[in-house]
């Protein structure tokens, strides 16, 4: 391992990441500093969240900024606000003896006027969202000739949140001279396309494999029915009394009712949620970083680009249908070097989703039973009583008051007055779990999901049978289950596929059932006496320019 000294910074940087308590360079910057300060190439960097990809860019950008131009030589672009701001902060702070640097951010959310006004006083540097830099660009405010170094950081975060058509607007407004750095944790195809069209040869720089989960972060799993879900989730953070951490919803209404649910049963929490104004999500986000909340309950929409220090947890509250943002999500914790856990609470049906996502980690996600009463009263007590033994005393203040105490309390021995101290605290746990029921379910037992699919025909996430079903007008159909290659990203709903059908097999009662658009791709059950009508109709069919692929999504043999 080298130090800061050894990668060619210059003495004002080193001396600002001194003070910033910078000690030696975490792998991604060993690697990729020296690299930016000495080749002019494209670079590919594969790293996960809390690995210090900002310093890796950020510092040798910053040294080889002309300050004497006021133009803008380096673009950022990242996802979130959130992340925009926090690049800009780091970056203010890399540069805090490097005079005559101005660092701007520029995102959705904030008076466009006032950025415009501050792009107008100069910026070297300028960190954007794809959405607002693109309306800057449009606006002729944001000028992107004299960029010589463009940064896509989080890239595979943008392309999911629906920004490749910006990032196609930015990338070609770029001077082909620019040196593009694209930062990521996964490698999805539309970013392979991305570098691809727009980065030469380009130099690629590994920190762990590629769309794989951070070493130090353990992975678990709890196998519980649908309905104790939430009754876990309370077990978990009960059994774990110094819990930090971040509650992964799928909706937003999902995410305001289970924080509403542990506000109401006692629990320091809070929802960070679409719904809220960004003055309702700067609040929620302060409390929790400064630690007033305990468990903050999200979406993925809500917490992308956030940046918090220190989660000891990642709780999956639902399983993400996409592997990927499993791998985002458990990235959360375990960072800069520190120990986490990722935890995902799931039922039967969701076990095909954890092999997906054991695949991407290249690591076995490991069964845990849910606590039972006796587990947490234990824990609870314990941690009871190191907090006792641990509290600072203010002798100051408080000795006037301890020959009242001693006078009121000169009755109870010892044991008694240690047994009542803990129960003050302690009773309401006891209370809590007197009766409390087993919530785990036997794997690979009989309760096993797989088996009770194949006895009663019923069709899996992976279509393993036709799905028998009423229809809407009672009568009993036959289903078969469809893979079609358009998801969310192709903007289709299932309103969307409804449509499409009966746009391509007119005159024909085609019987519909449950339809399941996920990010790339859906599933749509059709009555399967028409299943070799809809795939010839659907044989040339496109959407938006995209061919249609149809076709069932029953494994061979069935």
């Amino acid at each position: 391992m080298i130090s800061f000294n050894e990668t060619g910074l210059n003495p004002t940087l080193l001396r600002a990441i001194e003070e910033l308590g910078y000690e030696t360079p975490t792998p991604i910057q060993e690697q990729t500093i020296p690299l930016l300060l000495t080749t002019p190439g494209d670079v590919i960097a594969f790293a996960q969240t809390g690995t210090g990809k900002t310093a890796a860019f950020g510092l040798p950008v910053i040294q080889q900024i002309d300050s004497s131009s006021p133009v803008t030589q380096a673009l950022i672009l990242c996802p979130t606000r959130e992340l925009c701001l926090q690049i800009t902060n780091d970056l203010v702070n890399f540069a805090k003896y490097q005079s005559g640097i101005r660092v701007v951010p520029v995102y959705g959310g904030a008076s466009i006027n006032e950025q415009i006004k501050q792009l107008e006083r100069g910026a070297q540097v300028v960190v954007a969202t794809p959405g607002r830099a693109v309306d800057l660009i449009q606006r002729k405010r944001l000028k992107l000739n004299h960029v010589s170094w463009l940064v896509l950081d989080e890239a595979d975060e943008m392309l999911s949140m629906g920004f490749k058509d910006d990032l196609d607007t930015i990338l070609s407004g770029t001077p082909d001279t620019r040196q593009t750095l694209l930062f990521s944790a996964t490698m999805p195809a539309e970013m392979m396309a991305i570098a691809n069209k727009y980065m030469c040869q380009p130099f690629e720089i590994s920190v762990g494999k590629k769309n794989q989960g951070a070493d130090n972060v353990s992975h678990e799993y709890f196998l519980v029915h649908a309905r104790n879900r939430y009754e876990a989730l309370k077990r978990i953070a009960d059994v774990n009394p110094k819990i930090y951490g971040i509650v992964f919803c799928r909706t937003r209404a999902e995410a305001k009712e289970v924080a509403d649910n542990l506000i109401r049963d006692g629990y320091n929490a809070d929802a960070l949620h679409g719904d809220l104004s960004q003055e309702q999500r700067d609040i929620v986000m302060n409390r929790f970083r400064i630690r007033h909340l305990q468990l903050l309950v999200a979406t993925d929409v809500a917490a992308r680009g956030l940046d918090v220090n220190d989660l000891s947890h990642v709780i999956n509250y639902n399983l993400p249908d996409d592997p990927e943002i499993y791998i985002h999500r458990s990235g959360r914790t375990g960072r800069a070097g520190k120990k986490g856990i990722s935890i995902s609470i799931i039922h039967q049906k969701e076990k095909g989703k954890l092999k997906d996502a054991e695949r991407m980690l290249g690591k076995k996600i490991e069964y845990k039973p849910v606590p039972s009463g006796k587990d947490i009263c234990e824990k609870q007590l314990f941690n009871l009583v190191d907090k006792m033994e641990n509290v600072e005393v203010d002798s100051a203040r408080i000795d006037q008051f301890l020959p009242v105490i001693y006078k009121k309390l000169e009755w109870l021995s010892r044991e008694d007055l240690i047994k009542r101290f803990v129960s003050v605290e302690f009773n309401h746990f006891l209370d809590s779990y007197k009766n409390a029921a087993d919530l785990n379910i036997e794997v690979g037992g009989k309760a096993d999901y797989e088996s009770r699919s194949a006895r009663n025909g019923k069709n899996d996430f992976n279509g393993k049978a036709d799905r028998f079903a009423k229809s809407g007008r009672g009568k009993r159909v036959a289903y078969t289950r469809f893979f079609m290659n358009l998801g969310k990203k192709d903007q289709v709903d299932k309103r969307s596929i409804i449509d499409l059908i009966n746009q391509y097999m007119p005159g024909k009662s085609v019987e519909i059932g449950q339809i399941e658009v996920l990010k790339s791709f859906s599933f749509v059950e059709i009555d399967n006496r028409f299943e070799r009508d809809i795939q010839r109709a659907f044989s040339r069919v496109q959407y938006k320019g995209k061919r249609i692929g149809l076709e069932s999504a029953r494994p061979k043999g069935f």
